[in-house]
């Protein structure tokens, strides 16, 4: 009978064969599959919360009625005015009632959807490219750099957004949605130039980035390649949160009368539009400022989801 004894053992010490123990099969990899990553772990938590699909139904709605608004309604926003339907009640064909002009309410808001996500969109990509830029590089560079970013950022973090924008918007000649958009990204990008800045400073000093160092990888290829992409998590939860503080910021331009033109329908001139009859008909107010607080609290909740996801602080107190 053959020894289960190993070398250097006294014979009333016995090895037992590796397959009859269940190490193999505790220590068993699956090397086929791909490791998980922090995105990964931020999907699995999003999609458990009825908060993020409520929220994320919502956005994808007011999308939706952004990009095709002729499915919503036939009625055109902009003829058929009536004076005798003005400021009139909701009707059959016409749900929301009629403005101080007689024109369709409903057809007004659809439309209007547009332009107010439009700019939000826009300023929000243009802050977040140029806050995560230069907030990269003057984290990761340092030195004179990182002074002139972060003196030039304190300036305009001395002049509130909106503020800003009422005096720069007075006196430009054009308002169009991509105006509005640069003139609110301009006073609105030092807030993301330094969460990404504080961000980049944390992770350049990992491991990670020392060991690609030390193999030679250049510092641009390290910052774009490892630094950017795990600092920029706290940029994205900002950004979500941001886009409907933007849509709030031309809606509130609109309505004092130097956002958007008269001519290009948007909720905010809806609403400035409809100020002057407010005591004697509030629906024509009531309808677009809805529509407008209703997409504004859908990103605010999807940026609450996003935070508390990316956040493994948030994710273990949950």
């Amino acid at each position: 009978m053959p020894s289960n004894t190993t070398p250097g053992l006294s014979p009333d010490h016995f090895v037992a064969p590796l397959d009859e123990t269940p190490l193999k099969a505790v220590d068993a990899v699956d090397e086929t599959e791909k490791p998980r990553s922090s995105w990964n772990d931020a999907w699995d938590a999003m999609k458990t919360r009825p908060l993020f699909w409520i929220s994320a139904v919502l956005i994808l709605f007011v999308i939706v009625v952004a990009v095709f608004p002729q499915l919503f309604t036939s009625t055109s926003p902009n003829s058929g005015a009536s004076l005798p339907d003005s400021n009139g009640p909701a009707e059959s064909g016409h749900p929301m009632g009629f403005t101080l002009q007689g024109l369709d309410v409903y057809a007004r808001v659809v439309y209007g959807t547009r332009a107010s996500l439009t700019v939000g969109l826009l300023a929000t990509v243009i802050v977040t490219l140029v806050g995560v830029v230069i907030g990269s590089l003057a984290g990761y560079y340092g030195g004179w750099l990182d002074a002139i970013v972060s003196r030039i950022g304190d300036i305009f973090f001395a002049i509130p957004t909106v503020l800003g924008a009422i005096v720069l918007m007075s006196v430009l000649p054009s308002r169009t949605p991509l105006t509005v958009a640069l003139v609110l990204s301009l006073f609105a990008w030092p807030q993301i130039a330094r969460i990404m800045r504080g961000s980049v400073l944390g992770a350049k000093s990992s491991d990670y980035v020392m060991a690609s160092a030390a193999l030679g990888v250049s510092r641009f290829r390290i910052l774009l390649r490892h630094v950017v992409p795990n600092a920029i998590t706290p940029v994205i939860v900002v950004a979500t949160v941001s886009l409907g503080t933007f849509i709030v910021a031309e809606a509130t331009l609109s309505f004092l009368g130097i956002g958007l033109p008269g001519t290009v329908m948007s909720w905010g001139n809806d609403i400035n539009s409809a100020r002057s009859s407010l005591r004697v008909a509030p629906m024509p107010l009531i309808w677009p400022a809805a529509a407008l607080s209703v997409t504004v609290l859908s990103f605010l909740m999807m940026g609450d989801v996003v935070r508390d996801a990316l956040d493994p602080k948030a994710r273990a107190r949950r």
